[in-house]
Formats: structure tokens, C-alpha cells, sequence
């Protein structure tokens, strides 16, 4: 009898052992969970709903925090309008050197954001590769309606989306109708994994030609805004091609604080990240310094 029961134990204990084994956590995955608390630490001084997902391109590793909920994108649809307006380019309907006639009455509000306007108040014959560079560049409220027209309207941007198998971002409306109402932004709305989606494609450049690519980076790497958002704590060298967005504050509340773009690391992999912070009741630095902090802690995993 004794001899049976010695031979069971002997029996059961690779399988014990080899549960054991399968229940500890790999160091990968240990690693992946600390990346997740620090990431967690900062969402939660937005006071707001937090939205981020990044992906390092070259290979695969990612993380995501409500990464397939919806948000408001504001400015950071002129985004994927600039790249529907590039592929007409690229299919020779348009060229960038060609004249495109800008009427006041397209220009955004008062109390939108807009260079060319006020620059040039009464309209002028703008090439359209200024007009990209406003739009993209300097986030020009009116520049981008121009060139969403000039795509062929929100329909047409949202089919080019589909062909590159995007089907979680809404452009819907125009800058001067965003700027009508403030309900209106939350129907251009963007998931964090489609937008990192969408920036993979630009990265290896699907969807645009070399040059329009080439070009179109050039413009997100330019830009002045957001230097505070993923900028922000990231080593002065650090070539980032982003894309911003930001609402107003409405009754203590700012629906939309935003930034979106291509890091390029230190060992030359590219870190796909966009971050959004919507509904939140924080000041706009403690707003910039999360979406900071967030690009930051992606930044040292996987440097």
C-alpha cells in the first residue's frame, strides 16, 4: 500500500511542477504589467477619460489604455485630411505647386485658430502645398477646410481611410462647423489603436507615395505646436512627426487636449503613440504633462 501511494505522489508531481511553472509570470510580462501601473499612475491626474495606445512598429510590442473607445480628435483630423488630400496628389488630380483660390467667407470664426486668415483677410490664391502646411503645420482651422473640399468632402476622406482598412475614425464636419457647436466634435471621433493604425501606414508607406510621405512628415516634424504633450520629456534630439488637437473649456470642462505621432528612438525603431485626453477637469498643464508622462514611460520601455 505504501509503495502505491509513494508511486502516485511520484506520478502527480510533474504535473504540480509543471503548473507551477506555467503559473508564473514571464519577466516580459512582468514587464509589460510595471509599464501598465506607470501608465495608470498619470491617467489618473486628467481628471477625464484617458485614451493611448502606442506601438513600436519594428516590432509588434504594444500597449493600449481604452484603446477602442471613442474620442474626440479636433485638430488632429487634419491628420488623415492631409494624407487624403496627398493621395489625390499622388493619383495627379492636383499638384502642390497649383493655386487653389481662398475666399474670406471660408475662413473659420474669429475665435478659431487660423494664420492664413489673419494674414490674409480678404482671401488669396494659396498653393495647396501652403495650404497643407498651414493645416498640418500650424493647425489652420481654415486651410483645413479648404482641403477637405478640395479631397472631395468627408465622404471621400472616409473612403481613402477604408482603403487602407481604417474604419475607426470619423471625419464628418468641417472646422467652421466645429467651431458652431461644441456637441459637434464628438462625431469626428477616433479610436487610440486605429489612429496608431493609421500612423503605422504612413511609417511604411501605404496609402502615399515616397514623396507625399516624405513631405507629409516633414510637415508633422515642423510643427510648432504641443511642444509640451509628447515633446515634452523627451530628449531635446528626439525626432517626433506628430499631430496635435485641442477644443475649448466649456463649464470647467475641456472635451478634447490631444496629441498623435511617430517617435523615433534612440536604437532607430519608430514608436507609433496617440494620446487622448477628453472630458477632463484639469488645467491645460497638468492636461499637457499626462500626455507628456505617458510618451515618457513608452519612451524608457522600449528605447
Amino acid at each position: 500500500m505504501l509503495k502505491s501511494r509513494l508511486f502516485i505522489v511520484l506520478l502527480l508531481l510533474p504535473v504540480w511542477s509543471a503548473a507551477q511553472h506555467t503559473a508564473a509570470p514571464s519577466a516580459k510580462t512582468k514587464s509589460l504589467q510595471n509599464l501598465r501601473q506607470q501608465l495608470d499612475q498619470y491617467t489618473q491626474l486628467a481628471q477625464g477619460r484617458v485614451g493611448m495606445a502606442a506601438t513600436v512598429l519594428e516590432t509588434g510590442e504594444s500597449v493600449s489604455i481604452r484603446g477602442d473607445e471613442r474620442f474626440p480628435m479636433q485638430s488632429v483630423y487634419k491628420f488623415p485630411i492631409g494624407m487624403a488630400v496627398l493621395h489625390q496628389v499622388d493619383q495627379g488630380k492636383v499638384t502642390l505647386d497649383q493655386l487653389c483660390h481662398v475666399d474670406k467667407s471660408e475662413y473659420v470664426g474669429r475665435q478659431q485658430h487660423s494664420p492664413l486668415r489673419d494674414s490674409l483677410p480678404n482671401g488669396s490664391d494659396i498653393r495647396i502645398g501652403d495650404l497643407l502646411r498651414y493645416a498640418v503645420s500650424q493647425s489652420d482651422g481654415s486651410a483645413s477646410d479648404v482641403l477637405m473640399h478640395l479631397a472631395g468632402g468627408p465622404m471621400a476622406v472616409m473612403a481613402y481611410l477604408k482603403s487602407l482598412a481604417i474604419r475607426n475614425i470619423r471625419v464628418m464636419n468641417t472646422e467652421k462647423e466645429l467651431g458652431q457647436d461644441n456637441a459637434v466634435q464628438y462625431a469626428n471621433w477616433a479610436t487610440p489603436t486605429d489612429m496608431v493604425s493609421l500612423l503605422k501606414a504612413l511609417q511604411q508607406g501605404r496609402g502615399l507615395s515616397p514623396a507625399s510621405r516624405a513631405f507629409l512628415l516633414r510637415l508633422m516634424t515642423e510643427t510648432p505646436t504641443g511642444p509640451n504633450r509628447l515633446k515634452g520629456l523627451l530628449p531635446p534630439a528626439t525626432v517626433v512627426a506628430h499631430k496635435t488637437g485641442s477644443s475649448g473649456t466649456l463649464a470647467n470642462l475641456t472635451a478634447a487636449t490631444n496629441d498623435v505621432g511617430l517617435i523615433t528612438l534612440p536604437n532607430g525603431h519608430h514608436l507609433a503613440i496617440a494620446v487622448f485626453v477628453s472630458d477632463s477637469k484639469a488645467d491645460t498643464p497638468t492636461r499637457e504633462a499626462v500626455i507628456a508622462n505617458l510618451a515618457k514611460v513608452v519612451w524608457e520601455h522600449w528605447r
